[in-house]
């Protein structure tokens, strides 16, 4: 058993508490820091679109004031004319008048249609932009933020508001700019009649504002307080509709489970926002109550003062038709305003998530990568646990891999060799302890640039729905997709034959996804990924359990050919194969996240531990049972058996 060492250190990537840490500092900025940053990331990306915007908002501002003073000329032109009995004068006056008005008409009818092109373009370009942001900053992430659930449920809310909460926020600031130039023209002319009239104007519409603002919030936390429940949610309906779940959905008849989960969970997240939605509303109405009680009441004040002669009838129509439109402007101003605080309450996450920094970056004093490196790379009592973990997945872990060497990793699953392989390439960096390559510290390399001296081909690689080439190219996007050292790639990984047979040889789509794609079998695309892992040109090379979809004469091909080309770089082996281990210049045998035991193939045989046991219980199944008793190392030599291959090499 191994020995439970004592690690310390602190941890460097992003901790739970960390990450909540770096989200109450970004919620004490301001809601106007947030609503500016986003004003000008809209101009940024549409400069002259938002520019059209601007001016549109002022025509549309000053268009109901004309409106209603054409109007106002109407009326009186046509009282005029029935006093007098009508006279070829007012008739002229008439249709002037209401040719003007028609014109007017006309103008908001265009300014209205140019507004919606103009906000269909800025939402194509912000959509666009927000969602570039999003996947930047995915990217730039460290793989540690990936398996916090705190920050899959802000990446949730981020990717569910960032489409459109930006252009909202612009559409409020220019409903609130248009309002306001409206408002400012009919208050002056309100004040010309009566101030008092003016304040109740002013005041009638506060109440359903803040009522607005209160609700906006409460919707802004049960959102939050749904999130998870949201992600499930969607987890059961891809359960449902993907290919890769499709085979043990039917299997094991999970379909009828699955939707009744999903269905639950979608009725209870729906009873939480109607319920909200419904006393929102409801305070809605009070406040829509109190405004049309306040509009009617001006109605009576203004029809009473023409009836006493202190206007006339036209401009009782006007300035009643001025506090209808002030009313309505100034509910759209303060409406847009608490729709805006909303707008910007929910873009809170949006900046959370891009706010993040990464905790994986070159230290001082940063040095370049090694090309090729002389000595190779080091663990030095390297200790490692999982973010939100309490136990160690490595504990002292000192380990070799020599330039130009190839070493494996054996063990249990859980073991800690998928942990080496994710240190490796410097995805996490130790809790205690360090890397060095040529003597030279991980952490004071550039992440990017020492990754792209180490090809990794993990258990759970991808299959991509793409052609053939561009399958074994994303391997090293930084070469040319040449179909050369695309075939060479495939020729070392032993898929070449298999590729040239397809419809469209390397340019066929892989996968059933999309029309005229071609399904590969488990190992046919395990072949892809090494493929995909030879075609980058890297002085070291991770292979997790490269061959366990591969029979064993693929596998022994695979390796055979594997030799040639790692020729002059190093390498790591992880597999339960001993057929594929044997071929390590040096093996390490981990246990409980500690190595137990080290050494060649032979010496690990003769030293008869836990690595002679697996190897023994491994090679019983090649055991016959009316043959003489022998080893399992004469059963695995045996001429035409994946080892022996091996080792006449």
């Amino acid at each position: 058993m191994p020995l439970a060492f004592p690690c310390t250190g602190t941890v460097p990537w992003i901790s739970g508490q960390r990450m909540q840490e770096q989200i109450d500092a970004a919620r004490i900025r301001s809601r106007t820091h947030d609503i500016a940053r986003t004003l000008r990331l809209v101009v940024r990306v549409a400069p002259f679109w938002t520019t059209l915007s601007l001016i549109l908002v002022a025509v549309q501002g000053l268009l109901p004031l004309a409106a209603l003073y054409l109007m106002k000329m109407v009326v009186d032109t046509v009282a005029a004319g029935v006093k007098g009995q009508g006279n070829s004068h007012s008739v002229r006056d008439l249709v002037l008048w209401v040719v003007l008005a028609g014109c007017v008409a006309l103008l908001v009818a265009l300014c209205r249609s140019l507004a919606a092109i103009v906000n269909e373009a800025q939402s194509q370009y912000v959509t666009q932009e927000m969602s570039d942001l999003v996947h930047r900053q995915s990217v730039m992430l460290d793989l540690s933020h990936f398996e916090n659930p705190g920050y899959r449920d802000m990446m949730h809310r981020a990717q569910e508001e960032a489409p459109y909460r930006p252009l909202a926020i612009l559409t409020g600031m220019t409903q609130i700019g248009q309002a306001a130039v409206s408002l400012l023209g009919i208050a002056g002319l309100l004040i010309t009649f009566n101030v008092p009239l003016t304040l109740v104007l002013l005041l009638c519409a506060m109440p359903g504002a803040l009522l607005r603002l209160f609700f906006s919030r409460r919707i802004r936390d049960i959102r939050r307080q749904q999130t998870q429940s949201e992600r499930l949610s969607m987890l059961y309906h891809y359960y449902l509709i993907m290919e890769r779940s499709a085979k043990e959905v039917k299997l094991f008849h999970l379909g009828h489970l699955f939707r009744e989960r999903y269905r639950d969970l979608r009725t209870r997240l729906r009873a939480g926002r109607l319920a909200i939605t419904r006393r929102r509303e409801y305070a809605d109405f009070l406040g829509q109550g109190f405004a049309t009680v306040a509009l009617f009441g001006s109605l009576g004040y203004i029809a009473l003062a023409t009836l006493r002669g202190a206007i006339g009838l036209g401009a009782m129509v006007m300035y009643y038709q001025a506090f209808q439109t002030g009313l309505g402007q100034l509910q759209v101003l303060l409406r847009s305003a608490a729709d805006l605080i909303e707008h910007s309450l929910f873009l809170e996450n949006f900046y959370q998530f891009l706010d993040l920094k990464p905790a994986i970056v070159a230290e001082a004093p940063r040095q370049p990568a090694p090309v090729r490196p002389a000595q190779g790379v080091r663990f030095h009592d390297v200790c490692f646990r999982y973010p939100g973990r309490t136990e160690y997945a490595l504990r002292d872990i000192n380990l070799e891999i020599k330039a130009g060497q190839v070493i494996a990793l054996v063990g249990p699953n859980g073991s800690g060799k998928t942990t080496i392989a994710k240190l490796v390439p410097r995805l996490y960096d130790p809790t205690s302890g360090r890397i060095t390559v040529d003597g030279i510290d991980l952490r004071h390399l550039e992440p990017e640039d020492w990754q792209r001296r180490v090809s990794v081909v993990f258990q759970d690689f991808l299959q991509y729905p793409l052609s053939a080439l561009d399958n074994i190219w994303l391997g090293d996007i930084s070469r040319k997709p040449e179909l050369a050292g695309i075939r060479e790639a495939a020729r070392a990984s032993g898929v070449d034959e298999l590729v040239e047979k397809l419809p469209r040889g390397y340019d066929t789509i892989l996968g059933n996804e999309y029309t005229g794609g071609h399904e590969l079998s488990g190992g046919e695309w395990q072949k892809i990924a090494v493929a995909r892992a030879f075609f980058r040109e890297a002085a070291l090379a991770i292979l997790d359990e490269p061959t366990s979809a591969l029979d064993p004469r693929a596998e022994a091909e695979l390796f055979r050919k594997f030799r040639t080309l790692i020729e002059g770089k190093s390498a790591v082996l992880i597999s339960h194969r001993f057929s594929t281990v044997q071929m390590a210049d040096y093996i390490y045998v981990l246990d409980e996240g500690s190595v137990i035991e080290q050494g060649t193939h032979q010496e690990l045989l003769r030293l008869d531990g836990t690595y002679a046991q697996l190897y023994h219980v491994q090679a019983e199944r090649f055991l016959q049972t009316n043959a003489e008793p022998r080893s399992a190392e004469q059963v695995l030599m045996e001429p035409g058996t994946p080892v022996a291959r091996e080792s006449a090499l």
